[in-house]
């Protein structure tokens, strides 16, 4: 990645509204865009990608003002990440697993648990990595005297070596409980593996982890007073709120997408030799498959931000959260979702036919945008989304609150 830095970001005044916000991340976007295709291919440990990230001050996007950080909320975080997606996936998907792990806390902790972390995360700019592959139940946590000990393993734990904090889960001992803490990730114990090796989000650091007798104190499990759960319908936001993530990503990869091509048809593509047009720029059939994606895309993202603004009012009050209000926004969350990724992946593939076959050299790296979508759309089937929403709609049924729905 270019090691050119922006110098205005230490020494201008840090942004303060939204837009301003989504500005600075278009910044990062333009820095991480000048080499994207070949950091792709090189798939390096993202350290300095993370670095910017940092120095843009987007880690602490979330965090309270008090403490330094920027005070906003998950509609801005939406469209931070969307912004960063458009240039780099991966980095996209860690930004918006970062806030997904900063904000962990506040989904399933206490008052005082929430307001340490995120003031002591702020201060020290952490990053977020977590270990928390629901699929894996494997990670058993035993009682010794006043810490929690985790041993298992993990077959993904995003962000991994890029991160300083990780969130580690599993179930507690004779229990059935889940339990969630947050540990440094140079802990002892905590072996990340270099076993990530997929087709897309190379640079997600998404491989498996080993947990080997890594302590935490009782007083870091969240939610936990006196050994005690303390639950809330706000503890099963969790699914929506990290599925409109993932929809923020798709929806930058496919954004950005959508933007290099068009690049590439204007200065590099040819006119059909036997199309009567001297210009790509010019065939009726590429401009209509413009057209139509773009249509396609700017849907998407509106009924991405209006599901976002609903989610908020649910963030603002998190006490006022019942059963119905979760489901129903859940469903408006799923349908979202399978809009997303139907729209990510046809804009993914349909680029070609408008970019020409010259553009399948690997070194445009134009692949990258479907390999990336389609990578992480398998996260958890999308016709299992449109089920939640065909339910909803014929009997009023709402989706229960699972790891996935």
């Amino acid at each position: 990645m270019s090691t050119v830095t922006p110098a205005d970001w230490t020494t201008r005044p840090a942004p303060a509204a939204a837009e301003e916000w989504i500005a600075r991340a278009a910044e990062v976007a333009a820095v991480l865009d000048t080499d994207a295709a070949a950091r792709d291919r090189a798939g390096a440990t993202p350290y300095a990608e993370v670095r910017l990230l940092k120095d843009a001050g987007l880690v602490t996007l979330l965090g309270p003002t008090e403490h330094g950080g920027a005070g906003q909320d998950w509609t801005t975080a939406y469209r931070v990440v969307r912004e960063v997606a458009k240039a780099d996936g991966s980095i996209g998907q860690l930004l918006g697993y970062h806030y997904l792990w900063f904000w962990a806390a506040r989904l399933v902790g206490t008052r005082e648990q929430w307001e340490r972390t995120e003031a002591e995360a702020t201060r020290e700019r952490w990053f977020f990595g977590g270990a928390v592959n629901p699929r894996d139940k494997d990670v058993v946590v035993t009682e010794e005297g006043d810490d929690l000990v985790f041993t298992g393993r993990k077959t993904f734990s995003t962000g991994s070596k890029v991160s300083d904090v990780t969130v580690l889960e599993g179930v507690l001992e004779g229990t059935g409980l889940h339990v969630f803490a947050i540990v440094p990730s140079g802990s002892e114990g905590l072996t990340f593996h270099d076993d990530w090796d997929n087709i897309g989000q190379r640079l997600t650091e998404s491989g498996g982890v080993t947990i080997s007798g890594v302590r935490a104190p009782w007083s870091s499990a969240l939610g936990y007073v006196d050994k005690e759960f303390q639950p809330r319908t706000y503890n099963t936001l969790n699914v929506p709120t990290i599925q409109l993530v993932f929809v923020s990503f798709y929806l930058g990869i496919a954004s950005g997408a959508l933007e290099t091509a068009a690049t590439y048809t204007r200065t590099k593509s040819r006119s059909w030799l036997h199309g009567g047009h001297e210009r790509a720029v010019d065939e009726p059939y590429v401009i209509d498959i413009y057209g139509d994606l773009t249509a396609k895309l700017w849907a998407a993202e509106a009924l991405a931000d209006a599901v976002a603004a609903e989610g908020q009012k649910l963030h603002d009050e998190p006490d006022a959260v019942t059963a119905q209000t979760r489901g129903d926004f859940e469903v408006r969350v799923a349908a979202v979702k399978a809009r997303a990724t139907d729209v990510a992946l046809e804009i993914g593939n349909q680029i070609f036919e408008v970019t020409g076959a010259r553009a399948t050299a690997a070194s445009e790296g134009l692949d990258r945008f479907w390999r990336n979508v389609r990578t992480h759309t398998l996260h958890d089937p999308v016709a299992y989304k449109r089920r939640e929403v065909g339910r909803w709609v014929l009997e009023g049924e709402l989706p229960e609150p699972t790891w996935y729905s």
